[in-house]
């Protein structure tokens, strides 16, 4: 048996030897091991086995909790929006997400301004001794234009100003040199779509917004706005003004710029009877608002109106998770997926069914339960991306963009690092398509992302499907778009695979028509969610193809929202 003291000298040298050896190898194999994973991490494999995560027990879940009754239609500032709030937040942290706020929390607060409006039961016009008497609610629906406890328009003069646009670039001006102070204008909705080489055709522009609108006529000096509603123009029937500018109305605290006393609609049918007063013919001043030359007219009409309103300070939030990129330099870089949270809470009068909860199951309990079966399918990589990935769950959407717009106001990080947003509002519910919808389709490289992704699952991309409804500004990819951020937002498709021709129109068509902002968006067992998984897997494979290329996308040459791009990227700091 060797002599144990003489051997010690001996072992400790081999021992030595081994360790340095291995301090030797630790960072080729470590080297090694990094690559391994982004190698696993760009095959299929790894990929599709993460898409899986993206399941039909996963998003049903989160739908049915996000759109049960008692949430109470998730109304901005209400019990049921906290809840809402919690639920997301304990969501990313199990997915191990990190907080991902400005000051190390979950939450970006949304201040808002609350303003409920009593309107009277009647609206009286006069032309000399001719009056016409228009009733609220069913004819027209009046709202305070700023967050005062009463307003008094009196004997305001009516003019109608077309579309109310002023847009140079396409040497277009509603207003020309007229003085409207003080007047209330009365407006169509949209914008011109007889020439197609004019305002885009039927593809609707941010100037037929009712946003832009109101705000434009602010510009003016105007005492206040109507704008003429019709199915066509808004893209949804009159009972979807109804019910989405009655109750509580927000906008975001300290809001500048000019205000009017008035924000109103009309009803297409009221309209007619309101121009006719002052001997004008509706369809001929629609017509005359076609042309370059318009001018305001003088509706020989004049109105008065005693507005109170209910102010009170309320507070939403966006709930933000973020996923740490691994590049050493990308990783400053994010790809964010936005779904907003809320819906319209609850109404003060039941409908025929006896329901007043807007649970809003589709618009979006459905998109935020995307936006988390994504991040869970995110969570599941064996490596992660080398951009980092944004969870963004946002406030008061139904508002008016109001969550995103705080969130582009005031970003946890500088626009130019925000490689591009992902918006999920609303889902499939009616079976896997052929064809996959992209809003906003011919807008940025982004395209060809989509295409390739939608290529894998053996679909098709088809743009807009309702150009003239303008779906593009009226969803949270806007805010983004106007500080730069390029966006994919899909709709769902209308080819459904072993349904006839039409029939998936039809059944959209349908659900605007009688689901959409009403009581009756509810979770349903019956949903067909196929698509919704088929889909939900293409933006989450978009996603990661964005996360892992080396370049950042860009704005199409010439789009509207190019040189915001430009600007954001010139204010990144450099290397």
């Amino acid at each position: 048996m060797p002599n144990a003291t003489n051997s010690q000298p001996a072992m400790k040298s081999m021992i030595l030897a081994r360790m340095l050896s291995l301090s030797l190898l630790c960072p080729i194999v470590f080297q090694a091991k990094a690559a391994a994973q982004s190698n696993l991490l760009r095959s299929g494999t790894a990929t599709e086995q993460a898409a899986e995560a993206i399941d039909e027990a996963t998003l049903r879940g989160h739908i049915r909790f996000l759109a049960d009754d008692l949430l109470e239609g998730r109304g901005p500032g209400s019990r049921g929006d906290a809840l809402t709030q919690l639920y997301l937040q304990t969501q990313f942290q199990t997915l191990g997400l990190r907080p991902a706020a400005a000051d190390g929390s979950w939450t970006q607060d949304v201040p808002l301004v609350g303003v409920t409006t009593h309107a009277p039961p009647t609206v009286a016009f006069r032309n000399g001794e001719s009056q016409l008497t228009l009733q609220t609610v069913k004819d027209f629906i009046a709202n305070v234009g700023r967050p005062v406890a009463q307003t008094t328009i009196r004997e305001a003069e009516l003019v109608f100003v077309g579309y109310g646009i002023e847009a140079p670039e396409y040497d277009w001006d509603d207003y020309k040199d007229v003085d409207v102070r003080g007047k209330v204008l009365v407006m169509m909705n949209n914008d011109p779509s007889d020439d197609p080489e004019l305002f885009e055709g039927r593809r609707r522009l941010y100037y037929g917004r009712w946003d832009y609108k109101y705000e434009s006529a602010a510009r003016q000096g105007a005492a206040g706005a109507i704008i003429i509603h019709t199915t066509p123009s808004a893209g949804y029937p009159w009972q979807v003004v109804q019910t989405s500018w009655s109750g509580e109305e927000f906008e975001l605290r300290g809001t500048g710029g000019p205000r009017m006393d008035l924000k109103a609609w009309v009803s297409e049918d009221a309209a007619r009877r309101l121009v006719s007063l002052g001997g004008h013919d509706l369809d001929a001043l629609r017509q005359s608002a076609q042309s370059r030359s318009f001018r305001p007219v003088a509706l020989n009409t004049r109105m008065s109106i005693d507005l109170s309103a209910d102010i009170r300070e309320q507070n939403t939030a966006n709930v933000l998770g973020m996923l740490e990129g691994s590049h050493p330099q990308r990783n400053r870089e994010v790809v964010i997926f936005m779904a907003h949270h809320d819906h319209l809470g609850i109404a003060a009068e039941r409908d025929i069914e006896g329901d007043n909860i807007y649970n809003g199951a589709v618009d979006n309990a459905s998109g935020t339960a995307s936006l988390l079966a994504v991040a869970k399918a995110f969570a599941q990589l064996p490596s992660r991306p080398d951009r980092s990935i944004l969870f963004a769950a946002v406030g008061a959407e139904e508002q008016g963009l109001l969550g995103s717009q705080r969130f582009a106001d005031d970003p946890p990080l500088p626009p130019g690092y925000m490689a591009a947003v992902i918006n999920m509002d609303g889902t499939n519910i009616i079976g896997r398509t052929h064809d996959v919808n992209v809003i906003g389709h011919g807008k940025s490289g982004l395209d060809a992302i989509v295409q390739s992704v939608a290529k894998t699952q053996g679909r098709i991309v088809t743009p807009d499907h309702f150009p003239d409804r303008g779906y593009y500004y009226r969803s949270d990819q806007f805010s983004l778009a106007k500080v730069g951020v390029p966006g994919v937002y899909l709709h769902p498709g209308i080819k459904v695979i072993g349904r006839p021709d039409g029939w998936g129109k039809e059944q959209l068509d349908l659900w605007v028509e009688k689901i959409y902002h009403q009581p009756s968006d509810e979770y349903l067992e019956d949903w067909d969610l196929s698509g919704a998984i088929e889909d939900a897997r293409l933006l989450f494979r978009v996603g990661l193809r964005v996360a892992e290329s080396p370049e950042l996308p860009t704005w199409n040459p010439g789009d509207e929202f190019e040189a915001a791009r430009k600007r954001a990227l010139a204010r990144r700091p450099t290397p």
